[in-house]
């Protein structure tokens, strides 16, 4: 098993591909004798996770930042200095995995979702409270993109981020429910990050990466 590659392009495994890594070939590392090592990239995921607020989900591999308190003051798309302090370990450790000759050309897209909640003060109807949230979730992506492109971390991969980094907001389109099925206002009120990919391309080339 190529282990050293592994951690070559990925020293700790940034929780987007450490979590992937683990749900993915997981069972080909336990398989191999190697049951220690997926521990490892668990802990070491679920760390990173905790030290940004952030949660990995590992179905589609995306990283859902949803502690609104941090994210941005509400009504506003201006980061909020913690969030930038999340964006200035996370993103550079984000790009540096991407780019990496085992994932750069399986990559289609880098999308940086907003979403909100349904609420809206002031909101005439529901379609009103849309469309301004809408307009919010909007800004708050932009202005999210924006500063990650500046990190000066990230300057030397800009024009492959610009090809393929996408600010795209949702409004109250995707909600995350509570138990009961009723909306969760707070997890709403979400950024995420998600990756695109040729399934079989990304599959393929973390495969050989456990050979």
């Amino acid at each position: 098993m190529r282990v050293k590659v592994l951690r070559r392009h990925a020293w700790w495994l940034l929780p987007l591909l450490a979590a992937a890594l683990v749900a993915l070939i997981g069972t080909r590392l336990v398989a191999l004798g190697v049951h220690e090592r997926a521990e490892q990239l668990r802990r070491a995921a679920q760390a990173a996770v905790r030290r940004w607020h952030a949660q990995l989900i590992k179905a589609d591999l995306t990283i859902r930042f949803s502690e609104p308190d941090i994210l941005f003051a509400e009504g506003s798309s201006e980061l909020k200095p913690a969030f930038k302090d999340i964006l200035n370990d996370f993103f550079p450790r984000y790009v540096r995995i991407l780019t990496s000759p085992k994932c750069r050309d399986a990559i289609n897209e880098i999308r940086i979702e907003g979403h909100t909640s349904s609420d809206w003060t002031g909101a005439v109807s529901p379609d009103d409270a849309y469309l301004h949230n809408m307009e919010l979730s909007q800004a708050r992506t932009r202005s999210t993109l924006l500063y990650v492109l500046m990190l000066a971390q990230v300057r030397g991969d800009v024009d492959w981020l610009r090809r393929l980094v996408t600010a795209n907001g949702l409004s109250s389109s995707r909600l995350i429910l509570d138990a009961s099925g009723k909306e969760d206002a707070a997890r709403s009120r979400r950024v995420e990050f998600k990756i695109r990919t040729d399934a079989e391309t990304r599959i393929a080339k973390i495969l050989e990466v456990t050979r």
